[in-house]
């Protein structure tokens, strides 16, 4: 079979949807005799007919009704092409909506996102964040909220595509004249019986804190709940209570506070974020173009040890 023609593709299209030549016509400025002229063609082109004439118009054939099918994903790939092309040869252009946890945003999201801003070629783009807890962010970008979440890996990412993030390890941090402070590296079971600063009650790592706690068959008991991690550290700094956060976002606030940091020696302590989308393919220039970025900084953090 020779090439298909997108322009007759397109006049195909155009037809079975208004049910006529002639408002097919008149929507692309082309004589009906022209398209009935190209249509003739396609039809010789397939082996078969593709549009039965009827007394008020024209309906597809079988063979018409699956030629559409492909027609549609045809000119719909041309269309992104044409899209994607125009966006690398006028440098990126693009709106990116992120959905990402409040570690990933705390620790270096921001700083990568900022980065990736400041490149030239990305000054028409625009990415706005939302912090969202690991459930909600996984919803979103089912329910096609955000182009991109960013979540801790143990999430339920099913039916999602996913790429691998940055790395962080829980740690206990508390104030220095807290029993807990006098220990170096530290299990989580051996610090239960003390008092604990909350963070949100469906954020990732609460429900993993509560699921330690009911396997080692000790309670959790929260004296403090805030929403956020300056909220938490500013609590453990009063000697109200000690707190489960990521030693990257709390080591920056342990020489200005005073406060004694103790990275958690259980494995779960030791997490990997991931960046996931519904389809890689169907993702924005502009998002592709961010997700790369994001993968990259990853990937030289690590070989930077």
């Amino acid at each position: 079979m020779r090439d298909l023609d997108l322009t007759t593709l397109r006049l195909f299209v155009a037809v079975c949807e208004t049910r006529s030549i002639a408002r097919a016509g008149e929507q692309a400025s082309i004589v009906g005799s022209a398209i009935s002229k190209r249509l003739a063609q396609l039809e010789d082109a397939v082996g078969t007919p593709l549009l039965l004439r009827k007394r008020r118009g024209v309906v597809p054939t079988p063979a018409g009704e699956t030629l559409l099918e492909h027609a549609r994903a045809m000119l719909g790939s041309a269309h992104r092409i044409e899209r994607d092309m125009a966006a690398y040869a006028g440098g990126a252009r693009g709106h990116v909506r992120i959905l990402a946890s409040a570690s990933a945003l705390a620790e270096s999201l921001a700083e990568d996102v900022a980065n990736f801003l400041q490149n030239p070629a990305h000054r028409n783009i625009r990415v706005d964040m939302e912090e969202r807890v690991s459930p909600e962010i996984v919803r979103g970008i089912r329910e096609g909220s955000a182009s991109i979440g960013l979540c801790w890996d143990a999430a339920d990412l099913e039916g999602l595509q996913r790429r691998d993030y940055r790395t962080d390890h829980l740690a206990i941090v508390a104030h220095p004249s807290h029993p807990a402070a006098r220990h170096g590296q530290v299990r989580f079971e051996d610090v239960l019986g003390h008092e604990f600063v909350g963070m949100p009650a469906l954020s990732a790592v609460q429900l993993m804190l509560a699921r330690e706690a009911a396997v080692a068959g000790k309670p959790l008991v929260y004296r403090v709940l805030v929403s956020n991690f300056d909220a938490a550290l500013r609590v453990v700094r009063a000697g109200l209570a000690i707190s489960v956060v990521p030693a990257e976002v709390a080591r920056p606030f342990t020489d200005t506070y005073g406060l004694r940091l103790m990275p958690l020696a259980d494995a779960w302590a030791r997490r990997r974020f991931a960046i996931c989308f519904r389809d890689e393919a169907a993702l924005s220039p502009s998002a592709q173009l961010l997700v790369a970025h994001l993968e990259r900084c990853a990937t030289e953090r690590e070989v930077a040890g």
